[in-house]
C-alpha cells in the first residue's frame, strides 16, 4: 500500500518541520507548502490525499484556499488554527472544511484525525449498517437496535441521526444538519434541532445528561464519536 501523501500547509517554518518530521517519522509521505497561493499551486500538481492547513497565513489566508479548492477537488482538509473562536469553526466547517484542530495540540490528535478522515473519505459501498458500540443503525431498514433490542425513533430523529453518522468523528455544524434534515435555516429550526439532540440522548445515551455518543462542539455544532 502506498504512504498516505499529506500537504502541510503552514507560514511558519518551525511547525511546517515540526510537522513534516513527526508525519515522516509515522510512514506518512509529506509535501509542504508556505503559503496560501502555494499551497493551491501543490495541490493541484502534486495531488495529495489530505491538506493539514493553517488558517492565519499572508495574502491568501486558510479561508480562501478552502473556498478556492472546493471549486475544483474534494481532497479532505483539516484546518490547524491558534484561533479557537466558535466562529472560525463555524466558517471553516462551511466553506467545506473536514475537521478542525486548535493549537497547540499533539501529534497523536493530528494522526488520530487523519485516520478517521481517511475512513470517511473511502468508505465501503457495501455498508448497509452502522455499529457504534451496542447501537446498530440499519441504514437500509432505517431501523436501530441496541443491545439487539429496537430502538423507536421518528423519521426526524431518524434522519438526524443518519445525518451524524454520515460523519462519524467530525463535527457537524448547526447549518448543514438544519439544511439536511429541516430544509434549511431558520431560528424556530435551530430550537428544534436542540430539541431532538436531546431526544436521540434520551433514546441512546447510557446517561443523557453526560453523553458520550453524540457531543455538543459548543457553538459549532455535534460530533457522532
Amino acid at each position: 500500500m502506498n504512504p498516505l501523501r499529506v500537504l502541510v500547509v503552514d507560514d511558519d517554518r518551525q511547525i511546517r518541520r515540526a510537522l513534516s518530521t513527526a508525519l515522516r517519522g509515522q510512514g506518512y509521505e509529506v509535501e509542504v507548502a508556505v503559503d496560501g497561493a502555494d499551497a493551491l499551486t501543490r495541490m493541484a500538481t502534486w495531488n495529495p490525499d489530505v491538506v493539514v492547513l493553517d488558517l492565519v497565513m499572508p495574502n491568501v489566508d486558510g479561508f480562501e484556499v478552502v473556498r478556492d479548492a472546493r471549486a475544483w477537488t474534494s481532497v479532505p482538509i483539516i484546518v490547524l488554527s491558534a484561533r479557537g473562536q466558535f466562529q472560525d469553526k463555524v466558517t471553516a466547517l462551511d466553506l467545506g472544511a473536514d475537521d478542525y484542530i486548535t493549537k497547540p495540540f499533539g501529534i497523536e490528535e493530528l494522526e488520530a484525525r487523519l485516520r478517521a478522515i481517511m475512513r470517511r473519505a473511502h468508505p465501503d459501498d457495501d455498508v448497509t449498517s452502522i455499529e457504534l458500540g451496542d447501537i446498530v443503525i440499519d441504514l437500509a431498514a432505517h431501523r436501530v437496535t441496541r443491545s439487539g433490542e429496537p430502538v423507536h425513533l421518528t423519521p426526524t430523529e431518524f434522519s438526524l441521526l443518519q445525518t451524524l453518522a454520515a460523519e462519524r468523528g467530525k463535527i457537524v455544524t448547526h447549518r448543514h444538519l438544519l439544511e439536511r434534515v429541516w430544509g434549511g435555516y431558520a431560528a424556530e429550526n435551530s430550537r428544534q434541532l436542540r430539541v431532538y439532540i436531546n431526544y436521540l440522548r434520551r433514546k441512546l445515551e447510557v446517561d443523557p445528561t453526560k453523553p458520550r455518543l453524540i457531543v455538543t462542539e459548543p457553538g459549532v455544532g455535534y460530533r457522532l464519536q
